[in-house]
């Protein structure tokens, strides 16, 4: 049997949009990814249901290659202001970073995504409205955690295997 999915009333967006704040507070990014999926569907340029659709896909990375990086993406990349695409963009190459260093990834395999946050979080602070320091928050995050990672580490022989498999180093 086949369902099918119901759409939900434009007037409803706004209360589905505090509903999908709410379940993102409570550690549940997929309901809160699902609300964001159902808003879409009826609006879908709604710039606040686009932030929290990809920074709900970005709750859910664990560091592996399931995450859905180019999901969460393409979402920030809709946003129409360059400030917060750009922030955004930072945000999803920070969570990508942070994910993989909980995953035991090493220092030389994050460095790079560290550094393409903070190159996204430069680019906002040049465009950022007057008062907002989020992205210089941000980037001395990414520099704290670069600071604390191991010196760079060369890749073993033996962790390249014969084909030449470039996948990434555990620590």
């Amino acid at each position: 049997m086949k369902y099918e999915l119901k759409p939900i009333s434009p007037k409803s967006i706004t209360a589905a949009l505090a509903k999908a704040d709410r379940y993102r507070y409570l550690n549940e990014p997929e309901e809160a990814e699902s609300i964001c999926t159902d808003i879409l569907a009826v609006e879908p340029e709604n710039q606040l249901a686009l932030r929290m659709l990809g920074l709900a896909i970005t709750d859910q990375f664990r560091g592996e290659s399931e995450d859905r990086t180019n999901e969460a993406a393409m979402a920030f990349a809709k946003l129409n202001d360059p400030y917060e695409r750009a922030y955004y963009d930072g945000i999803l190459h920070e969570r990508r970073a942070k994910a993989q260093l909980d995953a035991g990834y090493t220092g030389h395999i994050i460095a790079p995504l560290f550094e393409h946050a903070m190159k996204s979080f430069a680019a906002a602070e040049k465009i950022r409205p007057a008062g907002n320091d989020d992205s210089l928050l941000r980037w001395n995050r990414c520099v704290r955690l670069l600071e604390s990672l191991p010196a760079h580490e060369e890749a073993d022989e033996d962790s390249v295997s014969d084909g030449g498999d470039m996948s990434p180093m555990r620590r």
